[in-house]
């Protein structure tokens, strides 16, 4: 029973913060995508939206992968973005 509670807890806290990505995403310049070679910044929003709503729906299977897709975009991809607009271009 308690590990249910937990699973449930934390892929809300998962989602949530795919919310929050969905929303960085968005308000971050398109070509900062570009110039950090990585996928479009539509494709990022998409990413952390529909994994964002599999976390929250509490899809298991999806929802693992979503959070490993949040993950990615907040560990490797926005750091690289942020380094990028702001002037800091050794990765």
């Amino acid at each position: 029973m308690i590990p249910s509670y937990v699973s449930m807890v934390l892929m809300l806290v998962v989602g949530v913060a795919g919310i929050g990505g969905a929303v960085l995403a968005g308000t971050t310049r398109a070509d900062a995508f570009e110039a950090a070679n990585r996928q479009s910044k539509g494709v990022w929003v998409g990413i952390l939206v529909l994994v964002a709503l599999a976390c929250l729906l509490r899809l298991q299977f999806i929802a693992w992968f979503g959070a490993v897709a949040i993950g990615i975009y907040f560990f490797d991809v926005r750091p690289q973005i942020q380094r990028i607009l702001g002037g800091s271009y050794d990765w």
